[in-house]
């Protein structure tokens, strides 16, 4: 009886321990979202300067602001207990803050927010031992990557982001793939994600703007040559290239491809379209004695994936699953290392081939876009750790990629136009050469 009774004692004690602990949990969710709203609140209706003030006091200072109310710490940080859930909650509030500003292009203000971070006098103590922890915890806070993702997220503002670029490390000219790897993370929060979503494309469009320019004046005699810089470099050789991606057009174009291609799968089972992906991914490639043992080896795994639904007819769901699998095959499967198809391909000295395909599989299923590039991020990732000498072909890639996807899977449509009359040629190979480009945007772009 005895027992008994100690065990429900025992037992009682325990629920209550969980209770507690829950409770603790959920108050704690409960103040930093009240903290959350507030800072939402007074960005999107206070002078920066007043935001500036209103977080130096709540997060840098540790003072209740005087715009909280009548109950102390409603919306303080006292709630935090330890440096990860502080970290957590910090990174939270610079990230509300910087979207806000950023979308009232308020640049100025946030190089001031992260200035008053970055300046701010740990090393003076205060009577409070809760708040000389907090600034212990804060100037961690500085001294991590996280500080310095948030700095790379405000460095396209400064006039120089560029120009240190050339002297930084080469994987900086690829940082929206990595973005586009963060905007997906839900390890980050949602203002993170959106930070990073934003400048990614940002960033985009500034490539994509800067390509139409370059084209456009290179080719021109009158224009300026210093006026319009080429974003890529490929150097010179890079209005051939396009040329050379931009001349399949018309009825053999790669949309209109796509376009049959879709049609003429619809209510297969998945067992068929395997085999239908892997024929339209290297139709009209050059080449193909080259790219026979990628086709056979591709061919492969496709058929060994998802065997125990081959009767299945196909939907979207299957397609946008079969075409990232494809992804993974042709880049990286285990999102560490290079894929044995990716190295085998481009081991053939012609990256344009493999960007082909990729481009092929994001016209059939546009959603499978994202996954792309967030494998493109983590062949970055791995390469970075090589010198730029040593990986040329890999940034060769990168390049071509760049440019092709600017070309066809975005909102900017570029034709050729043949300028100069037909001249005697001793073979029937195209003259790139008596064609300019012309670049527009697209009235219809591709859904």
């Amino acid at each position: 009886m005895v027992l008994k009774t100690s065990m429900t004692t025992n037992s009682l004690q325990g629920h209550q321990d969980i209770v507690k602990c829950n409770s603790k949990q959920i108050n704690r969710q409960i103040a930093q979202e009240r903290l959350y709203s507030f800072l939402v609140a007074i960005v999107q209706t206070c002078p920066p300067e007043e935001v500036l003030q209103e977080f130096k006091r709540l997060l840098i200072d540790f003072i209740d602001s005087e715009n909280s109310g009548e109950i102390a710490g409603t919306y303080g940080i006292y709630f935090v207990n330890n440096e990860q859930d502080f970290l957590h909650t910090i990174k939270r509030c610079c990230y509300i803050i910087i979207n806000n500003w950023e979308s009232k292009r308020n640049y100025k203000y946030i190089q001031e927010l992260l200035s008053l971070i970055a300046t701010h006098q740990f090393w003076i103590k205060t009577t409070n031992p809760k708040i000389n922890l907090y600034k212990s915890w804060l100037e961690n806070f500085v001294n991590s990557d996280d500080y310095e993702e948030l700095k790379s997220f405000t460095s396209k503002h400064e006039k120089s982001a560029y120009k240190q670029q050339s002297n930084s490390h080469w994987t900086n000219r690829y940082t929206s793939y990595l973005l586009v790897a963060q905007s997906f993370d839900t390890k980050r929060s949602k203002e993170q994600q959106e930070a990073a979503k934003k400048l990614s494309k940002q960033m985009k469009d500034k490539f994509k703007f800067e390509l139409a320019m370059y084209i456009a004046r290179s080719q021109s005699a009158a224009s300026s040559s210093t006026r319009y810089k080429n974003p890529s470099i490929l150097g010179d050789h890079v209005l051939r290239l396009i040329k050379m991606i931009v001349v399949k057009k018309g009825v053999f174009s790669y949309e209109n491809i796509a376009h049959i291609f879709i049609k003429q799968t619809q209510n297969q089972n998945l067992y068929t379209f395997k085999q239908s992906i892997e024929k339209y991914l290297f139709y009209t490639v050059e080449k193909q004695e080259l790219v026979s043992n990628v086709k056979q080896q591709l061919a492969d795994k496709l058929s060994a994936w998802r065997t125990e639904y081959n009767e299945e007819v196909i939907n979207n769901n299957f397609i946008l699953r079969i075409c990232n699998r494809v992804i993974d095959y042709l880049t990286t499967e285990t999102g560490e290392e290079p894929s044995q198809l990716f190295v085998l391909l481009l081991s053939q000295g012609n990256p344009l081939t493999l960007v082909i395909v990729l481009l092929k599989i994001i016209l059939i299923c546009k959603n499978a876009r994202s996954h792309l590039e967030i494998r493109i991020a983590h062949l970055i990732n791995y390469y970075e750790k090589y010198p730029e000498s040593e990986c040329k072909w890999f940034i060769h890639f990168l390049e071509v990629f760049n440019i092709t996807f600017a070309i066809y899977a975005e909102n900017i449509e570029y034709n050729l136009i043949k300028m100069e009359k037909d001249r005697p040629a001793c073979n029937s190979q195209l003259n790139l050469d008596a064609y300019r480009v012309f670049s527009q945007l697209k009235t219809n772009s591709y859904k």
